[in-house]
């Protein structure tokens, strides 16, 4: 509860009344400190009912590319048992505050109001919760309360065509990808055996010391695996540009996916989506990726990359000012046989020639996939 300026005004003023009627005898006086605590009293007690809702919100989609509508679907019922009420409630959208008026709704009525989601840039669109700031008559005090539950929107970036994905240098075993004449398998971990297992992957040493039956999971090794690396350095990037790169971004992972490939989709302050399906989880880290969120520093990321080796084809969007970054990120050349520097924001940047790197350095995503689809076959 927050008290006004009038409120306190009143507070201060009551006592004083009441006090100065009584010892200069004054009634008058005294009923106005009475009159004036009571109506306090009276304010609190008025703000402090809380009313009874039942707020409903149904996202209509929940995720949407840039552009396109979102439509948020308000239900308020009045769960009141005596009164009805009139309140203009505020729905938060965003960084903005929906007007909702509740005029005159009745006990055991519901009222709904539809409203669009601003959806004309990148990010993540919180939504609700619905809240009511209710006054007393006089202006003395306030409450503001939220009802019903929260929700969000993820706008994605545009994904623009791109006809062809580099596959690396790895071999997939079911005949997708074929560039080299072998692939393997190998050893992952060991877990219990369940009926219908094949009796000879049971790791016999193991089940003796543990005291039931374990069994050998191997995994593929030689599956391509494409890693996209998004620069979400500060210094790296200018607002326009990085929008630019996460289209870039979301262009070559909807590609990849659409190939089947296995992708991990990383940025340069850690956070990462990886795997073969769902579309949208990536598309999700990049609606909620945000620039400065990363050290200025690449040397720490590049570490990451080197050691882990997360795939065969590296792929890395950067900023007109990630040109002077590009020699750390060739010096993965062994770690990655294939490597991509997007300059995203720079196209007429001419980096240090690195060996074995391929630069795509364009003015927007939508020329950058041009050059993509230029290099022809990977």
């Amino acid at each position: 509860m927050r008290v006004t300026a009038r409120g306190w005004a009143l507070v201060g003023a009551g006592p004083v009344l009441l006090l100065s009627g009584f010892l200069f005898g004054y009634p008058e006086l005294a009923v106005l400190g009475v009159v004036a605590l009571v109506a306090f009293a009276v304010a609190v007690g008025i703000v402090s009912l809380r009313a009874a809702l039942t707020v409903g919100r149904h996202l209509d989609p929940d995720r949407v590319t840039r552009g396109e509508p979102s439509t948020v679907h308000l239900t308020i019922r009045n769960d009141n048992r005596l009164r009805g009420m009139t309140v203009i409630a505020t729905d938060r959208c965003g960084s903005a505050g929906i007007p909702v008026p509740l005029l005159r709704l009745r006990r055991g009525h519901e009222t709904q109001t539809v409203y669009q989601v601003p959806t004309s840039r990148r990010g993540v669109v919180d939504v609700g919760p619905l809240r009511i700031v209710r006054t007393d008559p006089l202006g003395l005090a306030e409450v503001a309360r939220s009802y019903g539950a929260t929700g969000r929107v993820w706008v994605h970036p545009v994904a623009h065509p791109i006809r062809a994905v580099p596959a690396g240098i790895a071999r997939s075993l079911d005949g997708r990808v074929d560039k080299v004449p072998h692939g393997h398998v190998t050893f992952d971990n060991l877990r219990e055996y369940v009926v219908g297992d094949d009796l000879r992957s049971v790791h016999w040493r193991t089940s003796a010391r543990v005291g039931e039956l374990m069994v050998r999971e191997h995994t593929d090794t030689s599956l391509p695996v494409m890693v996209v690396v998004l620069d979400d350095r500060a210094d790296a990037h200018t607002p326009e540009s990085f929008e630019e790169s996460c289209e870039a971004a979301a262009s070559i992972v909807t590609a990849a996916l659409r190939e089947g490939l296995h992708v991990r989709l990383r940025t340069v302050s850690g956070a990462e989506i990886s795997g073969t399906q769902g579309r949208n989880v990536f598309l999700d880290l990049l609606a909620e990726a945000a620039l400065g969120a990363a050290e200025p520093d690449l040397a720490p990321a590049a570490d990451r990359l080197r050691i882990g080796r997360l795939g065969d084809t590296l792929i890395f969007l950067t900023g007109p000012g990630g040109v002077a970054d590009v020699r750390q990120i060739a010096a993965l050349r062994a770690q990655y046989p294939v490597i991509v520097v997007g300059l995203i924001g720079a196209p007429d940047a001419t980096p240090t020639a690195a060996p074995g790197l391929l630069v795509l350095a364009a003015a927007d995503a939508s020329e950058f996939t041009v050059a993509w689809d230029g290099v022809g076959r990977w």
